[in-house]
């Protein structure tokens, strides 16, 4: 069970089976930027426990004997160090496009579930997605009323079917900064949040209100404060609304380091930056990419930074100490070109572990290869998790694609080097 402290109201909410339960909440906490650690020896002392607390002895209580050494004061102890962990994962684009709304369509014939299903599409990633202490997802698009009307590229308008389905999968945040974000204009973007908050997603990026704007998406997990800032490097020339240019926050080194900074001082224990930025099908980062990564790792706010956008996986760096996932692809997606890798996708999951002094470094970072399988008009889409899916039986006429973007994506991911330096390929 975990908290999140909304953006929108004072105070958090428990989610539990039952729903969400509204409390206040006040927590502090601190972290820096550094290197992944050593995974702890097998018999080391188990995680995921509370903070170290000090016990000091009471007079009167001891029973040594009178004239004892021990006798003449009580002595304070300090419990071991038993330091926490959190995992978290990440994905790429939800880019919606009608071929995925009719498999939603074909999928909802099967199961009876209203008039698109985008479940089956997504189940595959449900234990990998649940499984994580925090789950994150990017959502491109705007989401239409319900029944439409809908568009598909280049100016989108999606079914909102989308987002039960990613509450379903395990999803607990997204972030929503996009070149796409006001295809449908500020009513599009305010609907898209209300669908969000309808099914206890939070969200971070866009925002509904000019104090919204302002407030970083804080989000307590498992009792560790985890901060997420989200910003988009354009909108494809379309002007920001002109009474709320606030609502999509661009990519401003100064403005995400004081939101980081702002996370930090209201208790963030991790931050995370997440950027819409890149050259779309190209796997190798920018000159831009990397110089905004160069900045914005130098700041002790934020620990780790990922991005979207080029709907190709690029590469993952360590950056002034701090590890940068420039590029996760598409996580869903039917582009309709002949570039290879717009099918690949990588969940990337680290695991920050907790320090004596209370700050959060990266533990572990794994990459996770997934891919879309082709839509012909007849058999529905499918996100698969590569390397469980690759030696399945159920998967034995897949597993020559299955095994070719489990190299394509492996060697992105790892070519800088970052093989030797602790990544690794997950499942």
């Amino acid at each position: 069970m975990y908290r999140v402290s909304s953006r929108r109201g004072g105070g958090a909410k428990w989610r539990t089976g039952c729903g969400w339960i509204a409390i206040g909440v006040l927590v502090a906490g601190c972290s820096t930027s550094g290197s992944p650690e050593t995974p702890e020896s097998a018999g080391s002392t188990p995680t995921n426990a509370t903070s170290p607390q000090t016990s000091t002895g009471s007079p009167g209580s001891s029973t040594t004997a009178p004239g004892s050494p021990s006798d003449t004061a009580s002595t304070a102890t300090e419990d071991p160090f038993v330091p926490r962990t959190i995992t978290v994962v990440m994905n790429g684009d939800v880019l919606l496009h009608d071929g995925l709304w009719t498999t939603a369509e074909i999928d909802a014939a099967d199961t009876g579930r209203g008039g698109m299903d985008f479940r089956p599409l997504l189940r595959d990633l449900k234990p990998l997605v649940s499984g994580a202490d925090l789950a994150v997802c990017h959502m491109e698009t705007p989401l239409a009323p319900r029944g439409g009307p809908y568009a598909s590229y280049p100016v989108f308008s999606v079914p909102p079917a989308i987002v039960p389905a990613l509450k379903w999968t395990g999803y607990d945040a997204c972030t929503t900064a996009s070149n796409h974000s006001i295809d449908q204009g500020f009513e599009g973007l305010t609907r898209t949040l209300d669908y969000f908050d309808e099914a206890g997603i939070e969200h971070a990026g866009t925002a509904a209100t000019r104090r919204a704007s302002r407030e970083p998406l804080v989000m307590d997990v498992n009792g560790i404060q985890v901060g997420l800032v989200s910003a988009t490097y354009g909108t494809n020339g379309i002007a920001l609304p002109s009474q709320q240019p606030w609502s999509v926050p661009l990519i401003d080194i100064a403005r995400i380091k004081r939101m980081a900074a702002r996370a930090r001082d209201e208790g963030a224990d991790i931050v995370m930056v997440a950027l819409h930025w890149g050259l779309e099908y190209v796997h190798e980062p920018t000159d831009d990419q990397v110089a905004i990564a160069s900045q914005l790792t130098r700041s002790p706010d934020i620990d780790f930074v990922y991005g979207h956008h080029a709907h190709v996986v690029q590469p993952y760096d360590k950056v002034n100490g701090t590890w940068v996932a420039y590029g996760l692809g598409n996580m869903v997606a039917r582009q309709l070109t002949s570039v290879e890798g717009v099918y690949d996708g990588n969940t990337c999951r680290v695991t920050f572990r907790e320090r004596p002094d209370g700050s959060f470094r990266v533990q572990k970072l794994e990459y996770i290869p997934t891919m879309i399988t082709p839509f012909d008009g007849v058999h529905p889409m499918r996100v698969l998790n590569v390397p469980q899916d690759v030696d399945d039986p159920a998967f034995a006429q897949l597993r020559g694609q299955l095994r070719a973007t489990d190299a394509r994506v492996g060697t992105v991911v790892t070519s800088l080097g970052t093989d030797k330096r602790g990544v690794t390929e997950g499942q």
